[in-house]
Order: C-alpha cells, then sequence, then structure tokens
C-alpha cells in the first residue's frame, strides 16, 4: 500500500512539474537602415524592416535584402546558441526552471544607395568592352 502511494505521489509530482514547466521563446528582429525594405530569410518573405520573426532552430541564416534606389544585400549570419541551449544545460533550463527563457537577437543591415550611372558612362563601357573583344 505504501509503495503504491510513494509511487502515485512520484507520478503526479513529475506531471505536475512538465506542466509547470518553462519554456524558451526564441525571436529574430532584422533592422536595415534606411527602414522598410524587403526582408527575406531563407528563401522566406518574412516583411518589411523593422521585422520580428521566431525561429526553431540555431545556425547559418541566409538574408536577402532589398528596396527600392538601394543596393540588394544578399549574405548570411550566424544565429549562435546559448549556453542555456546546449545539452545537459537545456533540460535544467527548459523543462526543470518555471520561467519562460526569450531569447532575442537582432541583427542591422546598413544599405548603400545605388548609384546613378550617366549615359556617357555606360557608352564609353561599352566602347571599352567592345576593344577588349577585339
Amino acid at each position: 500500500m505504501v509503495k503504491n502511494g510513494l509511487f502515485t505521489l512520484i507520478t503526479v509530482c513529475l506531471i505536475v512539474s512538465l506542466l509547470l514547466s518553462g519554456c524558451v521563446e526564441r525571436k529574430l528582429t532584422i533592422n536595415t537602415e534606411p527602414q522598410g525594405a524587403l526582408v527575406i530569410l531563407n528563401d522566406e518573405e518574412i516583411g518589411t524592416s523593422p521585422v520580428t520573426v521566431s525561429f526553431e532552430w540555431y545556425g547559418d541564416y541566409w538574408v536577402r535584402i532589398s528596396k527600392e534606389g538601394y543596393e540588394s544585400l544578399n549574405t548570411h549570419r550566424p544565429l549562435k546558441r546559448p549556453w542555456h541551449d546546449i545539452p545537459p544545460f537545456d533540460f535544467f533550463a527548459q523543462i526543470i526552471n518555471p520561467n519562460r527563457i526569450v531569447d532575442s537577437y537582432e541583427w542591422t543591415f546598413p544599405l548603400e544607395s545605388k548609384k546613378q550611372v550617366s549615359r556617357e558612362e555606360l557608352i564609353q563601357a561599352a566602347e571599352k568592352l567592345e576593344k577588349q573583344l577585339r
């Protein structure tokens, strides 16, 4: 009888601790200077800057940014895993810890204005290419 009661108490405690355990919320904010650029993250359009998205994994992210009148940006950035997401720390931080953990990251990308090429510069470049081909 005592064994069954102890087993039931342990089972109830485990279930309650899992239900009350914390979790991790992961957020990535992408800013551009100037704001209002279209942001594509890993081939998925996520919105115009500044934009915040949730994410599930850490690693290398491909970023494409474009805005009228500015050079398009095509690059990648690593998102490094924090200490509390590395085993065995993740068990204690995410399962046993009753508090919510918020991982927030922010990337800012400066955009360069597009150069306006004059008609004369285009003609000179074309003539130079023509000479190189001969």
